[in-house]
């Protein structure tokens, strides 16, 4: 039920908009309103915070139904679900309240502010700094490539920023919420990508932003540990999306080879060509496994560290894989952006970097073999 629902409001409301959006690098305001409003947004959370109660299996299949027809809107709504499942799991009621519902129902788009120039994927790297000064935090530094802000509709930030040093000499990090509103809190470049351009990228600054002290999210200290406790969770769903333009690349591709023909016969019939989908399909029904066996780990409580980084490897190098075929599949007609394949190339790059780079996750994995 949920996929088929899905898929209808993803080739009825986005699928008519997506090359605007990708053209004009514009924010999808009316589809994210549908969006929170149909349940979409809020489907794992709470339903006392205005979620839906459901699980991770059925979040995943929404987000590899949307990145089915455009990556760009499921990012944002990927992006979204980190600062709302840190504030669920980490936050005050009342923080709950005035944060997490308005991110889950289509109010407002959150973002989680974690990487900066110097910090990816080392995250205990980052250099943003939060100094306690009379019952309240003021914070300094900047973020980068940081997903859906600068939109009109941008609400908390969940920042990560030192908070002191420990004992071993190491840095204590902690989250923060930060409404876009902060006196101090500016935008700086919007970033320009190869893919997700329908879902804002910029650059922030923090200049003695003031947050009172009842904005610290959790126990301070326990930034890092926060997040990482979150991370596998976002290579799901970033695996989702990898599912998503895997399985659109080959419907694309199969619909091209029944309506074109060249040396007298339909595309259909060089088995060239049809080897090449039939590695999509299969590369598809693998990764599809893969990434609700991770879920299906998640949602019972049982540990998916290493199930989720290989899950999001392979899906996201297979989506690659299958974005690249689809556009030689398309021939000349690939490289135009008016194309869904083409627009897909660019997006499906991205999923190899998010969420820990290809070579992250095959230092995870290989890790746990050797052990």
């Amino acid at each position: 039920m949920i996929r088929d629902a899905v898929r209808r409001f993803a080739e009825q409301e986005i699928a008519p908009v997506s090359e605007r959006l990708w053209e004009e690098q514009e924010f999808a305001y009316q589809v994210w309103k549908q969006a929170g409003e149909l349940g979409f947004l809020g489907l794992p959370y709470p339903e006392e915070h205005g979620g839906g109660g459901g699980d991770w299996l059925g979040f995943t299949i929404v987000l590899e139904e949307i990145a089915r027809v455009d990556a760009a809107v499921a990012s944002s709504m990927m992006a979204n679900s980190t600062p709302a499942s840190l504030i669920n799991n980490y936050g005050t009621p009342a923080q709950k309240e005035r944060y997490l519902r308005p991110i889950i129902d289509g109010t407002q788009v959150g973002c989680i502010g974690l990487t900066e120039p110097n910090a990816g994927s080392d995250a205990a790297n980052i250099q943003t700094r939060a100094v306690l000064r009379d019952g309240q935090w003021i914070i300094n530094g900047s973020k980068t490539f940081i997903t859906n802000s600068g939109t009109d509709i941008t609400g908390p930030i969940v920042i990560a920023a030192v908070t002191g040093t420990r004992d071993d000499g190491r840095k204590e990090i902690s989250n923060f919420i930060l409404p876009s509103d902060t006196a101090g809190f500016s935008l700086g470049r919007k970033l320009q990508k190869i893919g997700w351009r329908g879902s804002t990228t910029y650059e922030l600054f923090f200049e003695d932003c003031v947050l009172p002290a009842d904005h610290l999210l959790g126990e301070q200290g326990a930034g890092l540990k926060q997040t990482l406790g979150n991370i596998s969770t976002g290579r799901i769903l970033i695996g989702a999306l990898g599912l998503g333009i895997l399985q659109g690349s080959m419907e694309r591709s199969v619909a091209y080879l029944k309506d074109r023909s060249a040396f007298g016969k339909r595309l259909e019939h060089f088995q060239a060509l049809q080897f090449k989908v039939a590695d999509m399909a299969t590369h598809a029904h693998a990764a599809r496994l893969m990434l609700y066996d991770a879920a299906s780990r998640k949602d019972a409580g049982l540990s998916c560290d290493v199930e989720a980084s290989m899950a999001k490897l392979f899906a996201t190098e297979r989506a690659m894989e299958a974005a690249h075929q689809a556009i030689q599949i398309h021939g000349g007609n690939g490289i135009m952006t008016e194309y869904p394949v083409a627009r897909a190339f660019g997006d499906a790059k991205v999923l190899e970097i998010v969420e820990g780079t290809s070579e992250i996750q095959r230092m995870i994995i290989s890790r746990q073999v050797l052990s």
